[in-house]
């Protein structure tokens, strides 16, 4: 390993760098004010996902505060682990120097890499535990040492424990290796005791699912009908072709994967890439949904192309050039490494009529949360201090109680209630609150609950999101209703 070693640290240092200058601006995207926020009431599972994110927002709150470098941290070092486990898998599917310099590149010039490994989600991680999947296969297929298998069950358990679409990476992984040697290793032990081992490690949040009604369904059905029906089958593949170069050695992985010779005891792994592409196609699936099958496919495709170059090896940086130099001047639109000004110029941005700049949707909800969170400390300093010590912060969405919440420490504010998602399962907090300070719910809402409504203000932002830009910020008090039973009354449509 020492030959590739330098060349492999050096790759993963310039993933490090590139993704580390975007990581500190502009501010938290919703998604991961939303992560944060379950991670302080850790659980087994949540109504939108499974807890490994949780833990690891518990995490970044012990070691870093909350602070956005901190927090951020933990998707890039998954991004650089994808990098260095491309760059492995080259080699081990029997990939030189230029093979591994290839598939690392290739890394690198994956554009939605950059946007995935830069927010606080379940994806960086899904793709990483899909990585590590493959790699472990492959040291299994080169050694036939049972603990990559043991190791295998292990990722896969975590996987589920991160994002429940490592069940269709499971199923993949099971239709590929019939493949394998005939599959003859579906007579072997070892192979149920990796898949024992993954129940496991998911049980725990199988049981939360039972004791919840299974929470799971609920999100998928509204996730169904909220997005994914309005998916056109065909944009899923068109995606795929975006970034021409990176797929074309993809494409070589995997035919060679599964129809060339010197990478045919690897046909199970292109099998069950290729089963689990076909599988979220099938269901409609998000495109980002499928992108961790993509490095085992960069590694194959790498070491496919120096086998054909092996006389022309200068051929192997020509291609590692082009592939890479398309990508770069795309990265500040995944991955915020320019100042917000400088962007706004980069794009060629202009202000509409009412001053505002429509930005990208991530980045669009990395704006407008500090601004909300001091409006209502604003108007929660005002109240006397029994009203204070009797108040409820009401938030419309997710996003809005999760920067109440995160962003709300520093300012010392109470925890703050929501009926969207997870933030409905633990509570309306003080039922006989004297005052309620209501952000984002629309003016008919707030009036359904409470006889006495005050507007305090319509809050704006130049870059917010549209959804966030323009919400009101009420006081109410005198509820109208029965706030248990409207609170009861609402689990059905917590996803709306």
């Amino acid at each position: 390993m020492k030959k590739y070693m330098p060349i492999i640290l050096i790759l993963a240092l310039l993933k490090f760098i590139v993704q580390w200058m975007g990581n500190g601006n502009y501010g938290f995207h919703r998604d991961e004010l939303l992560h944060l926020s379950v991670s302080e009431h850790l659980d087994w599972g949540f109504m939108e996902f499974p807890p490994f994110i949780a833990f690891l927002g518990k995490l970044s709150y012990w070691f870093f505060d909350y602070a956005l470098l901190g927090v951020r941290l933990f998707p890039t070092l998954a991004g650089v682990a994808i990098l260095i486990l491309c760059c492995l898998m080259a080699k081990e599917l029997g990939g030189g120097f230029r093979a591994v310099l290839l598939a690392g590149i290739c890394i690198l010039a994956f554009l939605p890499f950059y946007r995935n490994h830069t927010l606080f989600q379940p994806v960086a991680f899904n793709q990483l535990f899909w990585t590590l999947g493959f790699y472990f296969i492959i040291r299994f297929i080169n050694s036939q040492n049972k603990k990559f298998l043991i190791l295998l069950g292990f990722t896969i358990g975590l996987g589920l424990l991160n994002k429940y679409t490592m069940f269709v990476w499971a199923f993949g992984v099971f239709i590929g290796l019939f493949f394998y040697q005939k599959g003859t290793l579906y007579k072997n032990k070892w192979l149920y005791i990796p898949a024992l081992l993954a129940l496991l490690v998911f049980l725990p949040n199988f049981i939360w699912q039972v004791q919840h009604d299974f929470p799971l369904l609920a999100h998928l059905r509204a996730l169904k009908d909220s997005q994914l029906d309005e998916i056109d089958p065909m944009e899923f593949g068109r995606e795929q072709l975006e970034l021409p170069f990176t797929l074309i050695v993809g494409l070589f992985g995997l035919g060679a994967m599964i129809f060339g010779k010197n990478l045919s005891k690897y046909r199970g792994v292109g099998v069950a890439v290729l089963v689990v592409f076909c599988t979220l196609w099938a269901l409609h699936s998000k495109a980002y949904y499928v992108f961790g099958i993509y490095p085992v496919l960069f590694a194959a495709g790498a070491v496919k192309l120096e086998a054909l170059l092996v006389k022309k090896p200068v051929w192997m940086y020509v291609i590692a050039t082009v592939v890479l130099a398309p990508s770069l001047y795309f990265i500040p639109q995944l991955t915020p490494v320019l100042p917000i000004g400088e962007f706004v110029a980069y794009k060629g941005l202009k202000e509409d009529e009412n001053g505002r700049i429509a930005l990208t949707s991530d980045y669009a909800d990395m704006f407008g949360w500090e601004e909300q969170v001091k409006s209502v400390d604003s108007v929660y300093r005002a109240l006397s201090d029994d009203e204070r010590a009797h108040c409820v912060l009401w938030a419309g969405n997710y996003g809005e109680a999760g920067a109440l919440k995160i962003l709300g420490k520093k300012y010392g504010l109470p925890d703050p209630i929501s009926r969207h998602g997870s933030f409905w399962t633990w509570g309306y907090g003080d039922k006989d609150a004297k005052v309620w300070i209501s952000l984002g719910n629309g003016k008919p809402v707030v009036e359904h609950v409470f006889g006495d409504v005050e507007l305090v203000k319509i809050i704006t932002h130049k870059y917010a999101i549209g959804e966030e830009n323009g919400i009101p910020l009420y006081i109410c008090r005198n509820p109208k209703v029965d706030i248990d039973t409207w609170w009861k009354d609402y689990r059905e449509h917590i996803f709306d």
